[in-house]
């Protein structure tokens, strides 16, 4: 009789535990919210990295900004770049995922922005301010290498 008690009481305990595991909230997704591009001076690469890259690879270019978790994959450790490229830091290649010009299937959907066409829309389509932006962001980049 007291089994069949204990057995009772501990089947029903495990009922209510899994009731209350119901009952709680799903967790919430991270999501990235989308603002406008801003104007931020072309001549400072440091300062266009944090504002328009940090948000997802830090201000350490470790990948892990604010952002960083609502991505389908992380975002790329921007100071590894050289170490996995031979030790050489690999200008053409940043420029052209910078300007939207390289596959990257790490991207998946590709979550990263192509700002080769958001700097022409706030430069007015000036070409050689576009490259002047590209440029110093790719220069602020290669100073973030791991030496």
């Amino acid at each position: 009789m007291r089994v069949v008690k204990f057995v009772s009481l501990a089947v029903i305990l495990l009922m209510l535990s899994a009731l209350a595991v119901a009952q709680q909230a799903p967790a919430q997704t991270p999501t990235v919210k989308h603002v406008p591009i801003t104007n931020t001076p072309s001549n400072s690469g440091k300062d266009m990295y944090n504002s328009y890259c940090a948000v997802c690879h830090g201000t350490d270019g470790k990948g892990k900004g604010p952002a960083a978790s609502a991505m389908k994959a992380p975002p790329t450790d921007l100071t590894a770049l050289a170490a996995k490229n031979g030790g050489q830091y690999p200008v053409a290649h940043v420029s052209a995922v910078i300007r939207g010009q390289a596959a990257l299937p790490s991207h998946g959907s590709s979550d990263m922005p192509v700002w080769g066409p958001l700097f022409s829309s706030i430069s007015q389509g000036h070409e050689a301010q576009v490259q002047q932006r590209v440029t110093n962001l790719v220069k602020y980049i290669e100073s973030l290498q791991v030496k």
